[in-house]
Protein backbone atom coordinates (compact mmCIF):
# COMPACT_ATOMS: atom_id res chain seq x y z
CA UNK A 1 0.00 0.00 0.00
CA UNK A 2 1.52 3.70 -0.80
CA UNK A 3 2.14 6.02 1.85
CA UNK A 4 -0.18 8.49 1.83
CA UNK A 5 -0.36 12.25 1.38
CA UNK A 6 -1.48 15.69 3.32
CA UNK A 7 -1.04 18.91 1.54
CA UNK A 8 -2.22 22.08 3.16
CA UNK A 9 -2.87 25.17 1.11
CA UNK A 10 -2.71 28.27 3.38
CA UNK A 11 -1.64 31.56 3.63
CA UNK A 12 -3.68 35.40 2.90
CA UNK A 13 -4.27 35.06 -0.38
CA UNK A 14 -6.86 33.74 -2.44
CA UNK A 15 -7.20 30.45 -5.00
CA UNK A 16 -6.78 27.95 -1.86
CA UNK A 17 -10.13 26.22 -2.04
CA UNK A 18 -10.11 26.83 -5.97
CA UNK A 19 -6.67 25.13 -5.88
CA UNK A 20 -7.78 22.05 -3.51
CA UNK A 21 -10.91 21.73 -6.37
CA UNK A 22 -7.98 21.60 -9.61
CA UNK A 23 -6.66 18.47 -7.28
CA UNK A 24 -9.78 17.14 -6.94
CA UNK A 25 -11.14 17.15 -10.40
CA UNK A 26 -7.15 15.56 -11.07
CA UNK A 27 -7.40 12.97 -8.83
CA UNK A 28 -11.08 11.86 -10.33
CA UNK A 29 -9.87 11.89 -13.61
CA UNK A 30 -7.46 9.44 -12.87
CA UNK A 31 -10.29 7.25 -11.25
CA UNK A 32 -10.28 8.07 -7.74
CA UNK A 33 -12.95 9.03 -5.82
CA UNK A 34 -13.12 12.29 -4.00
CA UNK A 35 -14.97 13.54 -1.16
CA UNK A 36 -14.67 17.73 -0.04
CA UNK A 37 -15.92 18.03 3.20
CA UNK A 38 -16.47 22.06 3.71
CA UNK A 39 -16.38 24.40 7.15
CA UNK A 40 -17.06 27.79 7.66
CA UNK A 41 -18.20 28.55 4.31
CA UNK A 42 -21.34 29.73 5.31
CA UNK A 43 -22.82 30.60 1.84
CA UNK A 44 -21.82 28.54 -1.55
CA UNK A 45 -18.65 29.54 -3.06
CA UNK A 46 -18.68 30.12 -6.72
CA UNK A 47 -16.14 27.25 -7.68
CA UNK A 48 -18.01 25.00 -6.09
CA UNK A 49 -21.43 25.64 -7.47
CA UNK A 50 -20.77 23.52 -10.94
CA UNK A 51 -19.41 20.65 -9.58
CA UNK A 52 -23.19 18.91 -9.58
CA UNK A 53 -22.96 19.79 -13.48
CA UNK A 54 -20.18 18.13 -14.26
CA UNK A 55 -20.14 13.80 -14.03
CA UNK A 56 -17.50 13.43 -11.57
CA UNK A 57 -17.14 11.30 -8.74
CA UNK A 58 -16.70 14.19 -6.25
CA UNK A 59 -18.84 14.63 -3.85
CA UNK A 60 -19.44 17.61 -1.28
CA UNK A 61 -20.51 17.73 2.32
CA UNK A 62 -21.37 21.12 4.49
CA UNK A 63 -22.53 20.26 7.51
CA UNK A 64 -23.18 23.78 9.16
CA UNK A 65 -26.26 24.59 8.77
CA UNK A 66 -25.89 28.62 8.82
CA UNK A 67 -26.11 30.80 5.90
CA UNK A 68 -23.79 33.06 7.33
CA UNK A 69 -19.97 32.51 7.72
CA UNK A 70 -18.90 31.77 11.09
CA UNK A 71 -17.21 35.20 12.10
CA UNK A 72 -20.80 37.03 11.54
CA UNK A 73 -22.67 34.08 14.11
CA UNK A 74 -23.45 35.51 17.40
CA UNK A 75 -23.30 33.31 20.83
CA UNK A 76 -25.30 30.98 20.32
CA UNK A 77 -25.34 30.04 16.35
CA UNK A 78 -21.86 29.40 17.00
CA UNK A 79 -21.95 26.98 19.43
CA UNK A 80 -25.29 24.88 17.26
CA UNK A 81 -22.69 25.67 14.70
CA UNK A 82 -19.77 23.87 16.60
CA UNK A 83 -21.72 20.83 17.16
CA UNK A 84 -22.42 21.06 13.34
CA UNK A 85 -18.63 21.45 12.72
CA UNK A 86 -17.56 18.39 15.33
CA UNK A 87 -20.01 16.30 13.21
CA UNK A 88 -18.18 17.06 9.81
CA UNK A 89 -14.98 15.87 11.16
CA UNK A 90 -16.45 12.80 12.77
CA UNK A 91 -17.34 12.46 9.10
CA UNK A 92 -14.17 13.10 7.90
CA UNK A 93 -12.95 10.06 10.45
CA UNK A 94 -15.84 7.38 9.06
CA UNK A 95 -14.59 7.51 5.58
CA UNK A 96 -11.58 7.51 6.78
CA UNK A 97 -12.23 4.09 8.82
CA UNK A 98 -14.69 2.88 5.97
CA UNK A 99 -12.20 3.50 2.94
CA UNK A 100 -15.36 5.16 1.65
CA UNK A 101 -13.12 7.96 -0.82
CA UNK A 102 -9.43 7.72 -2.11
CA UNK A 103 -8.97 11.84 -2.08
CA UNK A 104 -10.79 14.08 0.94
CA UNK A 105 -10.33 17.70 1.10
CA UNK A 106 -10.97 19.44 4.34
CA UNK A 107 -11.71 22.94 2.87
CA UNK A 108 -10.89 25.43 5.62
CA UNK A 109 -10.87 23.33 8.57
CA UNK A 110 -7.25 25.22 9.59
CA UNK A 111 -9.85 28.33 10.40
CA UNK A 112 -11.67 25.70 12.43
CA UNK A 113 -8.56 25.21 14.51
CA UNK A 114 -8.03 29.04 14.33
CA UNK A 115 -11.07 29.67 15.95
CA UNK A 116 -10.74 27.27 18.41
CA UNK A 117 -13.35 25.33 17.86
CA UNK A 118 -11.55 21.78 17.96
CA UNK A 119 -7.80 21.56 18.90
CA UNK A 120 -4.86 19.87 16.83
CA UNK A 121 -5.12 17.07 18.87
CA UNK A 122 -8.85 16.39 17.31
CA UNK A 123 -7.26 16.73 13.94
CA UNK A 124 -4.53 14.55 14.31
CA UNK A 125 -5.66 11.54 14.25
CA UNK A 126 -7.46 12.06 11.33
CA UNK A 127 -3.52 12.99 9.45
CA UNK A 128 -2.20 10.16 10.70
CA UNK A 129 -4.99 7.88 9.54
CA UNK A 130 -4.73 9.15 6.01
CA UNK A 131 -1.33 8.45 5.44
CA UNK A 132 -1.22 4.96 7.15
CA UNK A 133 -4.46 4.26 4.80
CA UNK A 134 -2.63 5.58 1.32
CA UNK A 135 -5.06 8.66 1.23
CA UNK A 136 -4.39 11.74 -0.23
CA UNK A 137 -6.16 14.71 1.87
CA UNK A 138 -5.83 18.11 1.50
CA UNK A 139 -6.33 20.88 3.80
CA UNK A 140 -6.81 24.59 3.82
CA UNK A 141 -7.35 27.84 5.59
CA UNK A 142 -5.66 30.43 6.28
CA UNK A 143 -3.11 29.61 8.98
CA UNK A 144 -1.25 26.77 9.85
CA UNK A 145 -0.94 25.38 13.38
CA UNK A 146 2.37 24.19 14.35
CA UNK A 147 1.25 21.43 15.73
CA UNK A 148 0.15 20.00 12.74
CA UNK A 149 3.37 20.47 10.60
CA UNK A 150 5.15 17.03 11.87
CA UNK A 151 1.75 15.13 10.05
CA UNK A 152 2.39 17.15 6.54
CA UNK A 153 3.96 16.20 3.25
CA UNK A 154 3.43 19.86 1.99
CA UNK A 155 2.58 23.06 1.78
CA UNK A 156 1.49 25.49 -0.28
CA UNK A 157 1.21 29.31 0.59
CA UNK A 158 -0.30 31.93 -0.73
CA UNK A 159 -0.13 35.70 -0.57
CA UNK A 160 -2.01 38.65 -2.20
CA UNK A 161 0.24 41.49 -2.92
CA UNK A 162 -1.65 45.03 -4.12
CA UNK A 163 0.86 45.96 -6.46
CA UNK A 164 -1.46 49.61 -6.99
CA UNK A 165 -2.66 48.46 -10.21
CA UNK A 166 -5.43 50.39 -11.55
CA UNK A 167 -7.64 48.64 -14.58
Amino acid sequence: MNKGCVEVFCGSGRGKTSMALGKSIRACSRGDSVVIIQFLKGRETGELNYLSHMNLDIKLFRFEKSEKYYEELDQQERSEQKGNIINGLSFARKLLTTRECDFLVLDEVLGVLDYGIVQPEDVVPILVKAREEGMHMILTGRFMCQELYPYVDSITTTETEDIGRKS
